[in-house]
């Protein structure tokens, strides 16, 4: 489930999603967000894209908040929202965790 709040200057996404680890060098953890909220992020967000689908976000996971970035990976058409270790160990997160997750982006000045 997913849910939208807009608050002034900024906009609030909630969802839940599966941790899963990457396979490459470094082990890095991810969360793939939904499909119909990677669509509304991008529909609501995508003029404020960097390079290579990245989009700048403040992340919050339990009782911690980060200041992170989500990237739009194409091949599954979803932002993958990376899990920073000291975040992953401070809620006690692990590998196929299901993590309820809130993302809040400034919204771009459309002039």
């Amino acid at each position: 489930m997913t849910s939208k709040i807009t608050s002034g200057p900024y906009s609030k996404y909630k969802f839940r999603g599966h941790v899963w680890k990457h396979k490459g060098h470094g082990g890095w953890f991810f969360v793939t967000l939904p499909r119909s909220l990677s669509l509304k992020i991008r529909k609501d967000h995508g003029l404020s894209e960097e390079g290579w689908g990245r989009l700048k976000a403040t992340a919050k996971l339990g009782k911690t908040s980060w200041a992170t970035a989500i990237w739009y990976d194409s091949k599954v058409q979803s932002y993958l929202l990376p899990l920073k270790a000291s975040v992953r160990r401070f809620e006690g997160i692990e590998s196929k965790a299901i993590v309820s997750l809130e993302l809040k982006f400034e919204m771009a000045d459309r002039q």
